[in-house]
């Protein structure tokens, strides 16, 4: 069955139309119809959550730069996992500000792409290309504050490059909760992890841990959970140093602990016109209140009690792992305390 779409002038002008996939085969953008309502709803930007993708608006790359809207102010929160970042990506999708992006697997193709042998400056193009093709808001006068993948980390200097204007939030899980978190996940969340792994060795990013590759195979699945946090924590803290002003960073537990000063610092670092009434509305909405993966309600401290039972089923696991990760990061020089601090 055929689909007929509108006008190409028409698509690329709305932001219900997502660029969602590249095609490096063709040289081709593939789109669907996402109303904003279903960005709210769903927790990444993926074909778990779009439904049917099957049949896709598949547009030139060229044909679709040349045809969309001009780009609005766009800004970053790049993330080491299981940090929240779901929740603050979902809290900056506010009407007539800012339109949140959650994952968008288009820069996801461009790492797969980069890991397939695509040449340097071809990625630099095609991901100049789609930092504009995702800059377009759905209400005049909005920025776009998108929530990359952190499988796309390593794309993170060349995207601050292409977008001088841009700034961006370096947030983390501290290193003991981000073990018990991907501990008290079980299968899945080790199985992320490796996956993670061997995405960060194809990068180079794990060589300065000191981890002879010999004993990859003989680490458990949370000293792989370590060694990857260990290397996007070195990386943001290269990204602090060399950015300066332009990107600050943050903590999961303190935003929990204090999230209208995350906020509103936030807001002023992305340059959106928050005030604090409409800030403390945001946090004392459904945001704040549900499980920004499975909607699910919160009640009043459910996610420490949560976070306190991965600890007590699995402490002493974390505790060896977080010695011997210590020991990894003092022996390579990777501070665990990040500077370009947020909030004071």
């Amino acid at each position: 069955m055929s689909l007929t779409h509108p006008p190409v002038t028409d698509v690329m002008a709305s932001a219900e139309w997502l660029v969602h996939r590249y095609d490096p085969g063709h040289d081709a953008v593939h789109l669907h119809a996402v109303p904003r309502a279903l960005h709210a709803t769903i927790p990444f930007l993926t074909d778990e959550y779009l439904g049917d993708v099957r049949q896709p608006l598949v547009l030139r790359r060229t044909d679709a730069v040349a045809a969309a809207s001009a780009p609005a102010p766009i800004h970053f929160i790049f993330h080491s996992a299981y940090c929240c970042s779901t929740l603050l990506a979902a809290a900056f999708d506010h009407p007539g500000v800012a339109m949140g992006l959650k994952e968008p697997v288009l820069l996801n193709d461009l790492i797969g792409w980069r890991h397939r042998g695509a040449k340097g400056p071809d990625v630099a193009r095609v991901l100049d290309d789609s930092l504009r093709l995702l800059a377009r808001p759905f209400a005049p006068g909005e920025a776009v504050v998108v929530k990359p993948s952190n499988i796309v980390n390593p794309l993170i200097p060349g995207i601050m490059a292409l977008r001088p204007q841009a700034r961006a939030l370096l947030l983390h899980a501290p290193l003991d909760a981000y073990l018990a978190s991907i501990a008290r996940k079980g299968m899945w969340g080790r199985l992320w992890v490796r996956d993670l792994f061997g995405k960060l060795l194809r990068e180079g990013m794990l060589t300065p841990l000191g981890i002879a590759p010999d004993d990859y195979l003989g680490l458990t699945d949370i000293q792989v959970a370590a060694a990857g946090w260990l290397a996007q924590q070195r990386q943001f803290h290269d990204l602090a140093g060399r950015l300066g002003s332009r990107v600050a960073t943050l903590d999961s537990e303190t935003l929990v602990a204090r999230p209208t000063d995350s906020l509103t610092a936030l807001a002023r670092l992305f340059d959106l016109p928050l005030n604090a009434a409409a800030i403390e509305a945001i946090v004392a909405g459904p945001i704040f209140a549900r499980d920004a993966k499975n909607g699910a309600d919160f009640a009043p401290g459910q996610r420490a009690q949560a976070a306190q039972r991965g600890l007590t089923l699995h402490g002493e696991e974390v505790d060896k792992v977080g010695q011997w990760a210590r020991l990894l990061a003092d022996n390579a020089g990777i501070a665990l305390t990040l500077p370009g601090a947020l909030l004071d």
